[in-house]
C-alpha cells in the first residue's frame, strides 16, 4: 500500500511541474530555431505542431544536456536535439523517455579508442573499435551525439539518415531492458506481427547488401536485430513515401507502433 501511494504521489508531483513548464509560452526564439532546423515541421498539422512544442519545452526542463569535446551548449542545440526526439514520440506516451536522463552532445566526430567491454559492464550498441562515432545510446545511460551531424540531419530528411531518431529509436527499443530490435508492443498478436515482418525485412536487407544491391534501408541496419530497428525508425520518419512503396509491411507494423503516417503527411 505504501508503495502504491509513493507512486501516486511521484507521478501526482511529476503531472504538476509538467503543467507548471507548460503554463510558459514557447519561446519565440525556439520557435525559430525549430523553423530553420527541423525541415519536418514544415508537414505538420498545427495541432501536432502545438503539441511538439510541448513535449519539447517539458523534454528541455527535465533533459540534463551536457556539452563534451569544448563544445559550448546553446538553446540551438538543445533545442533541435529535443524536437527531434520528440517527434519519435508525437503520437505516444510521453513519458517513453522516462529512462533517458541525459545528452552529451560533442561538436564534430568523436573517434573512440578501442577498449574491451568490462566483466560487469553493460555493453552499448555500437561495434567497439576505433571507429568514428556519430552517435550512441547507453543501455541504462545517456545518449551520446555529434552536434555537426544533428544540425546536417535535422536539415536534410531527404537523406534518409537522423542520428537523433537513431539513437532515441534505441532508447524505446531498450525500455524493456534488452536491446533486441523489440520496442514494447501492445499485445500478444502486435509481438507476433512484429517478428513476423521485421525478420523477414532484416533477413532481405540482409541479403541484398551482401548481393551489393540499393535498398530503401541503410545497409547499416543488417548488423543486428537493433541497429536494423533504428534503422527503419530513421527511414519511416526522414523517407517513409519509399519506404512504405519498397516495404509495405515494414512501413504499416512501424506505422502501427508510432501511430503516425508520415507518408501519409509528407510531400514527395
Amino acid at each position: 500500500m505504501e508503495r502504491v501511494y509513493m507512486s501516486f504521489s511521484m507521478h501526482w508531483l511529476r503531472d504538476r511541474r509538467r503543467r507548471n513548464i507548460l503554463q510558459e509560452p514557447f519561446a519565440p526564439e525556439w520557435a525559430s530555431i525549430v523553423e530553420k532546423n527541423i525541415a519536418h515541421w514544415s508537414w505538420f498539422t498545427d495541432d501536432e505542431r502545438a503539441h511538439l512544442q510541448d513535449l519539447v519545452q517539458v523534454f528541455v526542463a527535465e533533459k540534463n544536456f551536457e556539452g563534451a569535446g569544448g563544445l559550448e551548449l546553446t538553446d540551438e542545440i538543445r533545442i533541435t536535439i529535443a524536437t527531434d526526439a520528440c517527434i519519435l514520440v508525437l503520437g505516444l506516451p510521453h513519458d517513453l523517455y522516462r529512462k533517458v536522463d541525459s545528452i552529451i552532445v560533442y561538436p564534430s566526430t568523436v573517434v573512440r579508442p578501442p577498449r574491451p567491454v568490462g566483466v560487469f559492464e553493460l555493453p552499448t550498441l555500437s561495434p567497439r573499435g576505433s571507429m568514428p562515432l556519430l552517435g550512441e545510446a547507453h543501455m541504462g545511460g545517456p545518449v551520446l551525439l555529434t552536434w555537426d551531424a544533428v544540425r546536417h540531419s535535422a536539415r536534410h530528411p531527404e537523406r534518409g539518415h537522423n542520428v537523433v531518431f537513431h539513437e532515441f529509436a534505441h532508447k524505446l527499443d531498450m525500455l524493456d531492458g534488452v536491446a533486441d530490435g523489440t520496442p514494447p508492443l501492445d499485445g500478444r498478436d502486435d509481438y507476433t506481427r512484429w517478428a513476423e515482418v521485421c525478420s523477414s525485412s532484416y533477413k532481405r536487407l540482409r541479403e541484398r547488401s551482401d548481393q551489393g544491391k540499393k535498398t530503401v534501408l541503410d545497409p547499416y541496419g543488417g548488423v543486428n536485430e537493433a541497429e536494423f530497428f533504428a534503422v527503419a525508425t530513421e527511414a519511416f520518419f526522414d523517407i517513409p513515401v519509399a519506404l512504405k512503396r519498397e516495404e509495405p509491411a515494414l512501413y504499416d507494423v512501424l506505422q502501427g507502433f508510432y501511430h503516425q503516417d508520415p507518408a501519409g503527411r509528407y510531400k514527395t
